[in-house]
Formats: structure tokens, sequence, C-alpha cells
């Protein structure tokens, strides 16, 4: 998403009259602290990445009402006090403080993603601004993220190799294809950016690999393979490698391999034209789509005789992709080709069992556990639809609520507990075992003594009094941190690699149960014993009292 300049009004027309009620009410000096947060976990899941704090603080930054803007709210407003649009030219974000959860955290229902405290019209007007750089920002992510965890159930044929010398455990490859499904330009740059924060390795988006400095990855389009209709190449200098021609090779090699396989189709020469010329153009990182006819019975074959054709000028092949069929059957026999040909001993084919194998088509989150459960042989999987448009779930449902106005706490009381507010300023601590695996998040009113480690600490589920339990952690991190005071962004902003970092080894450090797909053990959100006390006496006195009759 292009963030050079997103304007204030960016926001529901609510928020600008709601702006110019405070300032007619003389209420612009009230100082109002909101936290937006999240109520419930998506996908049917235990846990959430967050997202969109680059965007919020480069909003921040450059906000400011230009003359263009407030000619449009002059026309939607066109009663208004004149005085009102001067204040509006010279608003500004100086006096606004924003605490926020690290980029790439794990995080939990009601624990705040950001807390703003500042002038009331300001904190209020930005809202919805807020609510949009970072919903979908983090709702991408977590899809991103339970779509890494899917695939990495399963090694591999050629990962177990891998393992077994290197020691260190492969992952599949996590490819986003979804640019053309996504919802406009601005949807399918947020995703490509976020899916690298949830785990995925690289876009096929050229502009988010510009913009973002992402990996990019692709091949090439059934069409191209289409758009070959003759069966040979009428000019051999589109299949000449270092002066040798890779399609006639590769036909001499083609009956060998076909005997081997034991195969006796006849595979389309103008899909081994087509291989061929995009050998040439590509002899170092050749990767064949090859179900455009037949996937087995012609593209692979046609895929292996160019691969050899590759080997013998000392060229290595790279890989294949499938975007039809039965994804786990279809991998698992170009796989036994790949062995079968080099369990022949013959140099042509060196390094065969460990060609890529690289599956598209409609893959979600569901797929690759179905895919886990059958068996497959696919290294790295191109997903778009499903990641992109997070189809499974459209929204997460991120909130933004007064918490505090002039020091003061304030409470939404409603007939819904999932929809109380928590009142007043919080701090927030996470707990973790002597394993580093995290126990627990805990919010504390401000001003609290911070929980220590290998000291017992009460806890208290906000809404529910029979629910208590006690927790020595072995440590303990505070979660948020002041990232924009005074106008100006404080700290580092930190590249989006090392957030990807610190997403994948906080879901790493979650527990199995928590992570899983079905039915996941729910991670607890808790609250100190006086917190607890303080709410529920602020619960009773703002509730209404009812007479029967």
């Amino acid at each position: 998403m292009d963030t050079s300049r997103i304007s204030p009004l960016l926001t529901d027309f609510y928020q600008i009259t709601m702006v110019y009620s405070y300032w007619k009410g003389n209420r612009i000096n009230d100082n109002a602290v909101f936290e937006l947060y999240f109520r419930k976990n998506p996908f049917k899941g235990e846990y959430t990445l967050f997202g969109g704090l680059d965007e919020v603080l480069q909003f921040l930054k450059d906000f400011k009402f230009i003359e263009s803007d407030i000619a449009y709210v002059k026309s939607v407003l066109p009663g208004a006090d004149p005085e009102f649009f001067k204040y509006l030219e010279n608003l500004n974000t100086s006096e606004l403080t924003v605490e926020s959860l690290k980029p790439g955290t794990v995080c939990f229902p009601r624990v705040p993603l950001l807390t703003v405290s500042g002038p009331l019209p300001v904190v209020q007007l930005i809202e919805t601004t807020l609510l949009n750089l970072t919903n979908f920002a983090s709702l991408v992510a977590t899809n991103a993220a339970r779509m890494r965890i899917a695939s990495d159930l399963k090694l591999t044929q050629t990962q177990v190799e891998t393992f077994k010398q290197t020691g260190t455990k492969p992952r599949a490859k996590l490819l986003e294809f979804g640019l053309r499904r996504a919802q406009g330009p601005d949807g399918g740059m947020t995703a490509s950016k976020y899916c690298i924060l949830g785990g995925f390795d690289a876009t096929s988006n050229m502009l988010a690999g510009q913009r973002y400095g992402i990996n990019i990855a692709g091949t090439h389009a059934h069409s191209y393979i289409n758009s070959f209709t003759d069966d040979a190449p009428s000019d051999p200098k589109t299949v000449m490698i270092d002066g040798h021609n890779i399609y006639e090779i590769a036909v001499q090699e083609r009956s060998g391999i076909l005997k081997i396989l034991e195969k006796s189709t006849e595979p389309k020469d103008m899909e081994l034209h087509a291989f061929s010329v995009y050998a040439a153009t590509f002899p170092d990182s050749t990767i064949c789509l090859i179900d455009t006819y037949d996937t087995l019975g012609s593209g692979l074959i046609n895929f292996l005789a160019v691969a050899t054709a590759l080997k013998k000028i000392g060229k290595q092949v790279k890989g294949i992709r499938i975007d039809s069929g039965d994804l786990a059957y279809i991998s698992n026999e170009c796989r036994k080709a790949f062995v079968k040909l080099e369990n022949t001993g013959d140099d042509k084919f060196d390094g065969f069992s460990k060609i890529m194998i690289s599956a598209s088509n409609n893959i979600d989150e569901q797929t690759l556990y179905a895919l886990h459960e059958h068996g497959h042989e696919i290294d790295a999987f191109g997903i778009g639809t499903s990641l992109v448009t997070c189809k499974a779930q459209p929204a997460l449902g991120c909130v933004y609520k007064l918490v505090e106005l002039s020091g003061i706490p304030r409470m939404k009381i409603t007939e819904e507990a999932e929809k109380v507010t928590m009142p007043g300023r919080k701090e927030s601590y996470r707990f973790y075992n002597s394993e580093g695996t995290p126990l627990c998040d805990v919010m504390l009113k401000k001003g609290e003594d911070a929980p220590n480690a290998g000291n017992v600490f009460q806890l208290r589920h906000p809404f529910q009094a029979g629910k208590r339990a006690k927790a020595m952690p072995a440590r303990v991190e505070k979660l948020h941190q002041v990232v924009f005071q005074n106008g100006k962004v404080c700290g580092v902003v930190e590249d989006l690699q090392v957030c990807r970092k610190r997403a994948l080894e906080q879901l790493g450090t979650l527990r199995p149960d928590v992570k899983r797909r079905l039915n996941p053990t729910r991670y607890k959100v808790s609250v100190s014993n006086d917190f607890y006390n303080f709410m529920h006496k602020m619960w009773e006195d703002y509730a209404p009292v009812g007479y029967l009759n």
C-alpha cells in the first residue's frame, strides 16, 4: 500500500461531526486515552499476529489537513462555523503518545495492540484510519502464519535427506501468488507485505518486491505453453545454450527416459518446444509448469528430457510446478520418477531426486492439512486467493474504545459482557515458564507494581469471578513500548524481515495445543487482582438499577 500520504479524510463522516461538536463544546483540550484491540481471534484459532504498525506511524507522522481536504469538509458541513476550519488547518499529532506491541508479536483478545493518548478531538478523529491500517494487515499475517504452520507438518523425501545431512529441519517454501485476486491494488500490496510477516518466503507481486524488499518468485503460465504451436523450433537460436541445441538433445534423451520409466505415452512435441525455449531463456533457474496437456504422460516426460539436456551441458534444472489434479498423488509420482532416474547411476541424472516440486491450484489451509494426511512430495506452495482475500474470515474485528478521559477511567456497559470495555490505562505483561513457553498475558492498572520473575502472582479472569489462578513466571516480558510521541516516531523502525523472524520465533514458543487447527486450547488473558476489583466496582457503579413493578 502506498502510504506516502494517507489523508485525514480516510475516515468516517461521524468522526468529523464528533470533532466539530467537541470543538463547539470547548473540549479540544480534554485528554483522552483510547485502546485498539480485538475481542476474538480469527479463523477459529487462538492466536493472532500484529501487523500494520509501519503504516500507522507513517500516517501519524504525515497527518495534516491540506487545502483540498478543508474544502471538502466545508462542502459536507455547509453550516459549520468558519473558525472550525481554521482549527482543522492547524490540527496535528504533536501531542499524541502511542504505545504499541512490536510488529510481528503474537497477540490475544483484549490486550491492546495500540494505546493512543492525547487531545480528545485528534485521538477520536484517527480512529477509523488506525483500524483500517491494522485490521487487514493483522488478519492476513495471521492467515499466512496458519498456512506456515500447516505446511511445516510434513517433510518431503528431499527435505528428510537435507535434515539428515545438516541437522536443520528445512521448511516448505511458501509463495504468495494472489495479486490478481486481491481486493484492489491497496489490498494486494498490503497482503503481499504482511503475508511475509506471517512466514511466507516470496511474492509474485513485483511492486511489493520493489517497495518492501521482498523476494519475488514466479515461472510461467499455461498460456506460455499454449502459445507454442510448432512441434519443433523453426529458429535454432531460440533453443541454444552455449552452442548446444537444447531441443535436439531433449528429443534424443526422451525415448530413453520413457523406457526407464516404463511409459508408453506420446508426449506433446510443442510442449517440449516450449520447455526448451524457456530453458534456453533461463538456463540457471528453469522451472516448468507441467500440467498444460497431460501432467504425467506429457509434461513430466518433456520436463525430464529438458532437465537431462541441461545436465549434459553442465546446467542443473530447478523444478516443476503443478497447478491441477490430485496434488498428493501427482507429486509422489513425480518424485518416484526423479529418484528412479537418479538410481540408474547415469551421471546425466545426478541430483534429479532433489528437483523441487511446487504446487498451486486454489490451495488453502484445509488443503495443506489434507496433503499432510495423504502424504505428498511438494517442496513449495504457491497460494493466492485464499491467502490474500482471507476467504475463511474476511475481517478481524478490531475496535477502538475510550478508556480514560481527563484522568478519569471510562467504561462502556452493555448487556453483552464481550462488549464491556475494560476501563483505565493499563500495562500488559507476558508470563513465561522455565522452558520459554508463554503461560498467559496479564493486564494491570497503570501504576501497579510490575510482576517479577520468581514471584507468585494472583491471576483473575476479567469477567468470571470463579476463574482464578496463581502463577510464578520464570520470565516476565513487558509487551508495550512508546512508538510515537511529540509528533515523531520513537526508536528504530524495524525491517520487515526482523519482524518476520519475531513472529516465527514467537509462534514457535506457543504450545502445540494452542496452535492446533481444530478445538485449540484457549490462551489465557488475565488481569491482576487489584484491576479485577477496580473494574467490577466501577461496573456496579455504572450499571443502572432497575425497579420491579
